[in-house]
């Protein structure tokens, strides 16, 4: 299953609410990926531009997209975004195909 990576910044409100009531975010984030047929990883909270960095396993791009439309749905969420990441192996293959397609580019002013 492909890897994402979510970045997050909770608004004013959530940050409150999560001071005046600490809650597992992980533990709430991975049952709902979970549901959806991905797995979470990795949940961080972290300094500074994003609040929150987790490491997502989700069976296809459709499944992830849904999920942060979960999240971002919620209110909760003052901006985030999503990489898609590629192991060791799968940039390899993109590098060997890249190998071969090169002679069918034409550079700027080429």
């Amino acid at each position: 299953m492909p890897f994402y990576l979510f970045r997050g910044r909770y608004n004013t409100d959530a940050l409150r609410a999560l001071v005046d009531e600490p809650q597992d975010r992980e533990k709430v984030a991975g049952e709902m990926i979970a549901a959806m047929g991905g797995k979470l990883h990795h949940l961080f909270f972290c300094f500074g531009d994003e609040d929150v960095v987790a490491l997502i396993e989700a069976p296809s791009d459709e499944v992830m997209a849904a999920c942060a439309l979960v999240v971002g749905a919620s209110g909760t969420m003052a901006g985030g975004a999503t990489t898609k990441l590629m192991t060791s192996q799968e940039a390899m293959g993109a590098m060997s195909a890249a190998k071969a397609g090169r002679g069918a580019y034409r550079p700027v002013g080429g």
